[in-house]
């Protein structure tokens, strides 16, 4: 188990745990949010790639739209 730090509030994840996964576990679809690692943000096309580390400072935002 890692632990890190989601939007500010510690969590815990399995070893191996991609960005895309950590999506899945929190139920949140990768084409409406944007996901920051570390204070560097997380290209969506990486997120299968990207593996979370323990201590890791994430933060997740939903985009909204409207007008």
């Amino acid at each position: 188990m890692i632990a890190v730090r989601l939007n500010g509030e510690s969590r815990t994840f399995d070893d191996g745990t991609t960005v895309e996964a950590m999506l899945k576990v929190l139920g949140l679809g990768p084409q409406r949010v944007a996901v920051e690692r570390n204070r560097r943000l997380v290209e969506r096309a990486a997120y299968q790639t990207t593996f979370l580390a323990d201590g890791d400072a994430i933060e997740v935002v939903h985009l909204v739209g409207g007008g």
